[in-house]
């Protein structure tokens, strides 16, 4: 962690903002914990419109709402560029299971995750990076948009996994947590 933040700060990022990165690589870190992603190499655009929701409490999270409740916009966008600079995940160690690896791949096309999160899974603008995330994370993530305990600005999640079974779901988690 005192890597990372190194390289933040000689990167010009203004100390409270150091100070605030600190506090969420604490759960967050250089893998995540479980069910909590990685921030690492991820869109700053999508940083900030999850710290917005957050902030506002459009999204629910309550470590998260509590944390940025008090910034301000400027706050938002410095934080969200940051974590934009930070190293991105590394893959996890375990290998992938090849069936369900081919499964997930499968659905993963048909569902158009490598459309809109691009053929890397390195995401683009106001969509997230999902390549190397934590597969628990990932899982867990997309019960909750399928099921729209997780609502997103629009309804592209819940639409493109309604037709999938949970099987399908924990198959595309394992096929983008385990992607080259």
């Amino acid at each position: 962690m005192r890597s990372v933040l190194a390289v933040l700060l000689a990167a010009a990022v203004p100390a409270a903002a150091a100070d605030v990165l600190a506090r969420c690589l604490v759960c967050h870190g250089e893998t995540g914990q479980p069910l909590v992603p990685s921030l690492g190499g991820q869109q700053p655009d999508y940083a900030l419109i999850q710290l917005y929701m957050f902030r506002e409490g459009l999204r629910r999270s309550d470590p998260m709402n509590e944390m940025a409740k008090s910034l301000s916009d400027d706050d938002l966008r410095i934080l969200a560029d940051a974590v934009g600079r930070l190293p991105k995940p590394l893959p996890p160690a375990e290998p992938a299971d090849p069936a369900r690896f081919e499964r997930g791949r499968a659905v993963a096309e048909s569902a158009h995750c490598l459309s809109c999160h691009n053929p890397d899974l390195s995401g683009h603008d106001n969509i997230p990076r999902i390549a190397d995330q934590r597969e628990d994370y990932l899982a867990s993530t997309l019960h909750a948009y399928k099921s729209n305990v997780r609502a997103g600005y629009d309804g592209t999640m819940a639409e493109a996994l309604a037709p999938l079974s949970e099987e399908q779901i924990d198959d595309v988690a394992h096929f983008v947590a385990h992607f080259r």
